[in-house]
């Protein structure tokens, strides 16, 4: 399925949803998470999410991370480089939301993407094989090819996987799992 096409679909699908849907589906995402075999890893990788985009609101997820005393790191993008720097959450951290809605750490302790085991992944769309759309600057395909062999990659979507298989291109990384709000979906990628 093309891609530009998805991307369409996706950003209209979700700015029909009502924020009280929105907050929900998001609930039954971090949820279902918790049914994961992903909680014995100690670093990982939560995206803020983009409000005017609608996308799946993380501060669920980050209350289950908070909760388990985990290491948790979010992003700060270059969109001269299209590349993201990695800083620990910590009590001290302060957000500003950049032009495009981003909500980011202000500055902080820089981790190495090597260290991180678990990355929360946003998405537009994804297929029955883990092969996922995002707005199309490849940030996230940059950042998984600089995290270390095994990490973690899971999707999170407010809506359920595309049944017709999205074309990829060579640097798409695709997903070890994905989570809506009704169920895990389950990919065997590497």
């Amino acid at each position: 399925m093309e891609k530009k096409r998805l991307r369409k679909k996706y950003k209209e699908l979700r700015a029909n949803l009502p924020k009280e849907i929105i907050d929900k589906k998001s609930i039954d995402i971090a949820n279902k998470s918790l049914e994961l075999d992903i909680w014995d890893y100690q670093y990982y990788h939560l995206f803020l999410p983009i409000i005017k985009q609608k996308e799946v609101d993380t501060s669920y997820l980050l209350n289950i991370l908070q909760g388990k005393d985990k290491h948790i790191l979010v992003s700060k993008s270059d969109f001269t480089t299209n590349t993201m720097k990695h800083y620990l959450l910590t009590d001290a951290t302060r957000f500003v939301v950049n032009e495009y809605g981003i909500p980011e750490p202000e500055d902080g302790i820089e981790i190495d993407s090597e260290k991180i085991e678990v990355v929360f992944i946003p998405l537009l769309a994804y297929d029955v094989r883990g092969n996922r759309i995002g707005y199309g600057k490849g940030f996230y395909d940059r950042f998984l090819s600089k995290c270390k062999e095994g990490v973690i990659k899971v999707g999170v979507s407010l809506f359920e996987a595309e049944t017709e298989e999205i074309g990829v291109d060579d640097t798409d990384i695709p997903l070890n799992y994905c989570i809506s709000d009704t169920r895990v979906y389950t990919f065997n990628n590497a």
